[in-house]
């Protein structure tokens, strides 16, 4: 199609606000693609804007957030640019759009607009639009030249980009970094081979050196452990014991990143957990939230800066990309009213307004008769509404008002605390870390066993005090190895009882299953026999001393069940069996059922008990 025409049809979809225009007429150009990959596949590399500017060869841009607007500049031909990002708005897979009001450099205003539009046969028509106001003569003529290298670039990039859409590639965008001195070289290989000694899988210590040395430093900045060992193909306990094995080791460094629950970017990032605080803030979403909720801080890495200087890149602010749960934003002015056609596929989504954590559950099915919503504020805590898919919602706006649409479940990606306190080389090698004592961290559902030897009065006064202690403590080394087999973590010992935390509850009954039969095996030499019981949902960490303890009716109903197990048994609520997993892997072992009476339970509750035989 010809420039021209493109150029046409994008303002007649996308017309300048008429405020905008009055600082003066636009020097702007637009060009289209016709490319092979779909809206869906093209979307996350398109709205990675940071990383293509960069491949665009455009200059690196520095932001700062002051009292919720976030301030932009960088250094473009010799000039000094300045400017304020007005917030974007997008529809995810359709359009995005970005406006600058500057201060200082050659435009007053810039624009930027993708639309991507979904052919019949599955390809993407794929239009790429700048416009900017020039401040005066001299400025128009170096903006018309700006925006024909900038269009030029993207038919250069735009290629590679739908070749890696197309075949679910790694990034076109990664860059090799500069290549690390000979000293950070060698003390890099020296920590990676002291923590394989240690123990840690060398496919994932290998890994991890391959990454400092020659990692995307974009994706250096912040690195997150769980998708990481997807991408490797490796297993997440394995890199995650990496990551903490070389984090005690001096190659990287941890931190506990306060996330704010709209646009969960991070709002916060402390170096211990105890300088977590107890309440958060986003000026951009204008809230104040608390840091107790389970998705409320996220764990990540960081190379160490004595290996290795790692600097927050930014080529553009890129929101779309760095709010990748949001599928629709959009901001009206008072009386305006907008029908948007999305491309919202099967699923839970929240709709919200900027500033406000009202939302409205929307329910996206192939079932659904509606396809077409009205949203307005005043509708905005309606009841939950059901759409098909790639809806119509058709927005209108009393007053200046932003439209939210996002996933109404977070990420699996996050490393949160519940599965490092769950995770018992975390405890080992961080056993300094403590919550402060003003703050109460929900861990979300956990599976608390709780062991407990039985008759020790007696084991006491048979063996005397001193042969005693040394079998109760042989018989914690047998447990302490089953629940860190078994991908759990002991909380505490209380006496001769044991406290562990594990996030899947297939998991703990693995483990006190492994527990039994070890401590049988061992009988004759140990001489020491325990029961054991199980309960899952929800936990707060909180500070016990120095440690991290859990606390709720979780932890206590786990203890009470103790009361319904004997040797070498095992008591759970007989609702765990409803638990995924549970019912089969429990299939065709010796369990009875009985019936426990306690407060900490509720009252009455059905208790299952596992004789392991």
């Amino acid at each position: 199609m010809e420039p021209d025409t493109a150029l046409a049809e994008l303002l007649q979809r996308h017309p300048w606000p008429e405020e905008l225009l009055a600082h003066g007429k636009p020097v702007e150009a637009a060009r289209r693609f016709a490319l092979e990959a779909s809206p869906a596949e093209l979307w996350p590399f398109l709205s990675d804007t940071s990383r293509f500017n960069r491949a665009l060869g455009l200059s690196r841009m520095h932001f700062e957030e002051r009292d919720g607007v976030m301030y932009g500049r960088s250094r473009n031909a010799g000039i000094l640019h300045s400017w304020v990002e007005v917030p974007w708005t997008w529809v995810a897979e359709r359009t995005l759009t970005s406006i600058r009001l500057y201060d200082r450099g050659a435009p007053r205003v810039a624009r930027g607009i993708y639309q991507l539009d979904p052919r019949d046969d599955g390809g993407t028509d794929f239009t790429v639009y700048f416009g900017f106001i020039p401040r005066g003569f001299w400025q128009r003529w170096l903006l018309r030249i700006a925006v024909g290298s900038i269009l030029s670039g993207y038919a250069k990039v735009i290629p590679q980009v739908d070749a890696a859409a197309r075949e679910a590639a790694s990034s076109p965008y990664l860059l090799p970094p500069p290549p690390l001195p000979p000293e950070s070289s060698e003390r890099a290989v020296a920590l990676c081979r002291s923590i394989v000694k240690q123990g840690v899988e060398k496919s994932a210590a290998d890994r991890l050196l391959e990454l400092v040395q020659t990692g995307d430093p974009m994706d250096l900045a912040r690195i997150r452990v769980l998708p990481l060992a997807r991408q490797w193909g490796l297993q997440e306990e394995e890199v995650l014991s990496a990551f903490l094995h070389a984090t005690r080791a001096g190659l990287l460094a941890l931190s506990w990143d306060v996330v704010c629950p709209h646009c969960r970017g991070v709002r916060a990032e402390v170096h211990t957990l105890g300088e977590v605080p107890r309440r958060g803030s986003c000026e951009v979403c204008a809230i104040d939230f608390d840091t107790d909720s389970e998705s409320a801080i996220e764990v990540a890495f960081h190379v160490h800066p004595s290996i290795r200087e790692v600097p927050q890149l930014f080529f553009c602010s890129a929101e779309p990309a760095r709010r990748s749960h949001i599928k629709l934003q959009q901001s009206l002015k008072a009386g305006e009213k907008r029908s948007v056609r999305t491309s919202l596929h099967p699923g839970r989504y929240r709709l919200r307004l900027g500033g406000s954590d009202a939302h409205r559950v929307l329910d996206v099915s192939e079932g659904a008769a509606a396809s077409t919503l009205e949203w307005s504020p005043a509708q905005d805590t309606d009841g939950p509404v059901a759409l098909a898919p790639n809806p119509e919602l058709v927005l209108e706006a009393p007053e200046d008002t932003t439209f939210v649409v996002e996933d109404a479940h977070w990420s699996d990606d996050a490393l949160r605390p519940a599965r490092l306190f769950s995770f018992q080389e975390f405890r080992d090698l961080f056993a300094e870390e403590f919550v402060a004592s003003d703050v109460q961290l929900s861990v979300g559902k956990q599976t608390i066993l709780f062991t407990d030897v039985v008759g020790s009065t007696a084991l006491y006064a048979e063996r005397g005090d001193p042969a005693a202690f040394v079998d109760v403590k042989r018989h914690f080394t047998e447990i302490f190895d089953e629940v860190k087999k078994h991908h759990g973590a002991v909380v505490k010992t209380i006496g001769d009882a044991a406290m562990a935390a594990f996030v899947d509850p297939v998991d703990a009954i693995r483990a006190a299953e492994g527990i039994q039969r070890r401590l049988g095996k061992e009988r004759e030499s140990i001489g020491i026999r325990v029961r054991a019981s199980l309960n899952t949902g929800p936990c707060i960490a909180v500070r016990l001393n120095t440690n991290i303890d859990y606390f709720g009716s979780t932890v206590n109903a786990a203890a009470k069940l103790q009361a319904c197990a004997g040797a070498e048994e095992v008591a759970f609520p007989a609702a765990l069996l409803q638990l995924p997993g549970v019912a089969a892997l429990l299939e065709g072992a010796a369990l009875e059922e009985t019936e426990l009476d306690s407060p900490a339970l509720g009252g009455s509750v059905r208790v299952v008990r596992w004789r392991i035989e």
